[in-house]
């Protein structure tokens, strides 16, 4: 019998997403107060983010894999409060070697949560995996637009080390959550049913060719999110509490394009979607270096909209590949692939260093075509006709 997603449920992952994902974002929108106030190279500060980044590629995986095992929920609050004492001991840190000690330990926090979360929200979406997945991403969308706004009042109130109030969410969140868990764990069906109701045999084949093209388009995104604000303040003149708004400005329209994006892939097929949102990106990124004035922030917004769409579709897409594999398929979408994307952004940083900000976008746009391209190569709809388990 078919399944609509449980919105309660989905409402409560999507809701502690927003504030695991506040954190991811509130990293690059820390760079220009910390490059201001510290003086940091733009490499130096390119290496926070993959020092945020990098964990998740190590611990994410793992993670899921665990899960696919046994059931660990208690993950998923934990993680909350780690992110969020992470940012605190970044705002505080008084060295730069600190800083990044303290923003890998907000990364793991990141890490920590998002398999089992991503995997509770599978099941909850019933059969309609990419519309409920993507209330589930438009959480952390949400959150991760969120992030740079908070940064930004409180670093502009108390200067960096006033950032340090961003752990006080974390530990509300953490607290909802876990008094919901006994609620969720009635969607996680036994291992024997999803396997059951799984006849595909994983294709991992496709499943590293999606990997593949997540990494890509997260070196875009990092990229863009590191790079957006710097260069609005370097060529632009504008304040950087200004430029770190524009910024949320472009993961706004990204938290609205999920929802949207996961819907038309339930309608029209998964690849679709994907490649579709990443064939614009080139056009729009210097149609954004060419726009004077405020004006800019409607390319920003369209950059921002494109680029997230499809997020939630490769994380089912993920899932699909790997039937009954939905933790580590999870983990690897949403943390493996996604931080080797943020290693590129030190690479990046150098070429700002060298030949200013400005450099940087033509790198960047040549990424979702490259993207483009290794979708077309993916399997089509067909394979996901598949059953769903229901809740045990």
């Amino acid at each position: 019998m078919a399944r609509s997603p449980d919105r309660h449920a989905l409402a409560i992952l999507a809701a502690a997403h927003a504030v695991n994902d506040a954190y991811q974002s509130a990293v690059p929108a820390l760079l220009p107060f910390l490059v201001a106030d510290r003086g940091l190279t733009y490499a130096a500060a390119g290496g926070l983010v993959l020092a945020a980044s990098a964990v998740s590629s190590f611990l994410q995986p793992l993670l899921g894999a665990a899960s696919d095992r046994r059931a660990l929920p208690f993950l998923m609050p934990l993680g909350i409060l780690i992110a969020g004492a992470g940012i605190a001991g970044a705002a505080l840190a008084p060295s730069y070697a600190l800083t990044a000690a303290a923003v890998v330990f907000s990364g793991a926090g990141v890490a920590v949560f998002h398999p089992e979360a991503a995997r509770n929200a599978n099941y909850a979406s019933g059969d309609r995996r990419a519309t409920g997945m993507s209330i589930f991403s438009v959480g952390g969308n949400l959150g991760i637009a969120a992030g740079p706004a908070v940064v930004t009042l409180l670093a502009t109130a108390g200067g960096v080390p006033g950032v340090a109030w961003m752990a006080a969410p974390a530990v509300l969140a953490a607290l909802l959550l876990a008094r919901e868990l006994p609620r969720l764990a009635a969607f996680r069906p036994a291992a024997e049913a999803v396997r059951a109701v799984s006849p595909e045999p994983p294709r991992w084949r496709a499943f590293l060719s999606l990997s593949a093209i997540i990494a890509i388009r997260s070196m875009m995104s990092f990229g863009l999110a590191a790079f957006v604000p710097l260069w609005l303040v370097s060529a632009r003149g504008v304040p950087r509490s200004r430029a770190t708004l524009a910024l949320t400005v472009m993961l706004l329209a990204g938290a609205a394009a999920t929802l949207v994006g996961g819907r038309l892939a339930d309608r029209f097929g998964r690849r679709r979607v994907l490649v579709g949102s990443l064939l614009p990106l080139a056009p729009l990124i210097f149609l954004t270096l060419a726009t004077p004035g405020p004006a800019v922030l409607v390319p920003l917004a369209l950059t921002g909209a494109f680029s997230i769409a499809s997020y939630s579709v490769a994380v089912v897409m993920g899932q699909e590949y790997l039937p009954g594999r939905e933790g580590i398929a999870g983990g690897v979408t949403m943390g493996l692939a996604i931080g080797l994307g943020g290693a590129g952004v030190p690479i990046l940083g150098l070429i700002a260093d060298r030949w200013g900000v400005a450099s940087v976008f033509g790198p960047i746009a040549a990424l979702p075509v490259i993207a483009a391209a290794l979708a077309l190569t993916l399997p089509g709809r067909s394979v996901f006709r598949r059953a769903v388990p229901t809740a045990a």
